[in-house]
This record gives structure tokens, C-alpha cells and sequence, in this order.
């Protein structure tokens, strides 16, 4: 029985709470968090479970196998270090860490003990991104050529990361699943609206060696909730909207050709319109299924989906993008 302890229980430590209670072959022993008001919800609703605000009752216990980490971003390289170096696998909340070089220690520090260190990479485990995999991998839509994504909202200003730490890690986890090309470089610009130099509206754009561009829009500054993706195949497209209750995913017949009129030098565009398919998508709770994957990896000692290098590279463009927002949208090498 894989015992584990779960550290931060604000906004998404409940939903984790309540997934890896569920999970077979694992035990969630204990809870920490400094506000007491938090711990006595756990104690009201899991009264089995220890309660503590001292997060290193988790850390150096020697009843705890693994550790989650629900906190903010900043905290998470030192709670996941002293973890590691007491012999614990390791879950973090996205992002990462706040750094590349604080993930790859972390990332050597779990190689070396022989011990697992994963990213809640959630979006990796859900229905509609995992047939989107599916129909790229078939060529289904053919090349791809452009990602274009928006995620915006009136949602919380965070006091420590910007807009695009805060909502930009799930689609750039998304974008790296389902295009395998390494990056090139990173435009980004954005603005802070609060005088405190926290950006709350911010564009991104991901430039690659082949041409293929991914671009997005995210805020917290929206009148509207809007979270739709939209891929473009030399095929078909795909429009995958996470507001959508049931028909998430949408394949249109719809595409252009391009051929070149020698003769009169100019290029010539013909269009395609088609069908509009809505493809049948599992509907299994995707953080239910990231947690099972999180004990099954750790006792079969095999890779997760949302493993520590995916996670990597989502930093290492969140970090890129935020040297170029500081630099007025300057073009920033990988």
C-alpha cells in the first residue's frame, strides 16, 4: 500500500484529496496545510486522515512513500527537494518549478535515488486531447501547421507569476504531446494592468524549424470564459473547445490548396469545404486518471504520460516568453 501525503490544500489540493483517496493500492495519510480553517474541511470529509500545519510532518516522515505538491509555484523547488532527498516520489502541481535549472536538479536528484518525480500535467490525461493524439498520429489531418489557442477568463490575479505561468502550462503541455517538433524560439508580449508588474493579459507565439506556429492568447481580464484550441492540418482542422459538456472535439472537412499561376506570377488559393465530424471521446475523470498513473508508475517503476521531461519543456518556454515580454517582444532563441 503506497502511503501518501498531500501538501497545500487551497484550490486544487481538494480535487487531489478526493482522487487519490479513490486509487487503489494507495493510502493518503496525511494533509498539510498552514490555515487551519483548510485542514478542518479534510477533518469534516476524511476524518481518517491526519491533519497537520507543518508540511515537514510529511517530508521526514518515514510512513509517507510519496508526496503531493499543491502549492504555489514559488514553493515548489524547495518542498520538492527536501522530498527527494528524503527518499519520497514526488507529484507537483503545474508549472514545474520556477526555473528550468530548478527542474533538471530536481529531475538528477530523482535519477540518482532511483525515485519519481511527475508534473499534474492533467489535460495529457483527458478524453479529447487524447484523441487528438490519436488522429494526428494517424495523419488523419494530415501536416500540421498551425495551433492557435485561448484560454481567458475574469479569473484570479496571482501575486506571484504572470498570466502566462498561471494559465499558459496546460496548453503548452498540449502542444508538446501533440506536435513532437522541438521549438525554435519564443515571442511573447503582455501588459499588468495592477502597477505591479504581474502581466494579466499576454500573447505568445512558438515559432518551429518547419514552419509550423503555435500562438496564444490568454488573460484574466476577460468578460467572457473562453478555453477552444484550434488545430490546422493540410488536411482537416480540429476545433476542441473545453467548455463544450459533451462534443468537445470537432474535425472539419475544411482546408485550402495553394498552386502558383506561372503565368500571370500571382499564387492561386482554392478552398474545401466539408463535413463536420464530432468523433466519440472517453469521458473518464481525467485528474482520476493522472493519479492512478502517478501510484502505477511508481510500482511498476515505469514512465508516467506526464512525465518530468514534458514538464521541462513547458518551463523552458514559459521562461523564454517571459524574457521576451521584458524584452518589449523580442525574439528569444532555445
Amino acid at each position: 500500500m503506497l502511503k501518501i501525503g498531500i501538501i497545500g490544500y487551497g484550490y486544487w489540493g481538494p480535487n487531489l484529496l478526493r482522487n487519490f483517496y479513490a486509487v487503489n493500492d494507495c493510502k493518503v495519510e496525511s494533509v498539510a496545510d498552514f490555515r487551519q480553517e483548510r485542514l478542518s474541511l479534510v477533518q469534516k470529509n476524511y476524518p481518517n486522515v491526519k491533519i497537520t500545519t507543518n508540511p515537514d510532518d510529511i517530508l521526514l516522515s518515514t510512513e509517507i512513500d510519496a508526496v503531493v505538491i499543491a502549492t504555489p509555484v514559488h514553493t515548489h523547488f524547495e518542498l520538492a527537494k527536501k522530498a527527494l532527498e528524503n527518499g519520497k516520489h514526488v507529484l507537483i502541481e503545474k508549472p514545474f518549478t520556477s526555473s528550468s535549472a530548478q527542474a533538471v536538479e530536481l529531475m538528477n536528484i530523482a535519477e540518482k535515488k532511483g525515485l519519481l518525480v511527475m508534473v499534474d500535467h492533467t489535460f495529457l490525461y483527458t478524453g479529447a486531447v487524447q484523441k487528438m493524439k490519436n488522429l494526428i498520429k494517424d495523419g488523419g489531418i494530415g501536416k500540421l501547421q498551425y495551433l492557435d489557442s485561448t484560454r481567458i477568463n475574469l479569473g484570479l490575479f496571482q501575486p506571484d507569476v504572470n498570466v502566462l505561468w498561471d494559465l499558459a502550462p496546460h496548453d503548452i503541455s498540449v502542444l508538446n504531446f501533440l506536435n513532437n517538433e522541438t521549438p525554435l524560439s519564443i515571442n511573447a508580449t503582455g501588459i499588468s494592468h495592477t502597477q505591479n508588474n504581474i502581466e494579466n493579459i499576454a500573447y505568445m507565439t512558438v515559432n518551429y524549424p518547419s514552419g509550423f506556429i503555435a500562438h496564444f492568447n490568454c488573460s484574466w481580464s476577460s468578460p467572457v470564459k473562453i478555453r477552444m484550441m484550434l488545430i490546422g492540418g493540410d488536411k482537416k482542422m480540429i476545433v476542441y473547445n473545453d467548455m463544450e459538456p459533451t462534443e468537445k472535439v470537432k474535425i472539419y472537412e475544411t482546408g485550402y490548396n495553394v498552386r502558383n499561376d506561372e503565368e500571370k506570377r500571382n499564387i492561386m488559393v482554392d478552398y474545401r469545404v466539408g463535413d463536420i465530424y464530432v468523433p466519440k471521446v472517453a469521458t473518464n475523470e481525467a485528474l482520476s486518471l493522472m493519479s492512478a498513473d502517478f501510484v502505477n508508475s511508481i510500482r511498476n517503476k515505469k514512465q508516467p504520460l506526464a512525465d518530468a521531461q514534458i514538464a521541462l519543456n513547458v518551463v523552458k518556454i514559459l521562461e523564454a516568453a517571459e524574457l521576451s515580454i521584458k524584452n518589449k517582444g523580442k525574439e528569444i532563441k532555445l
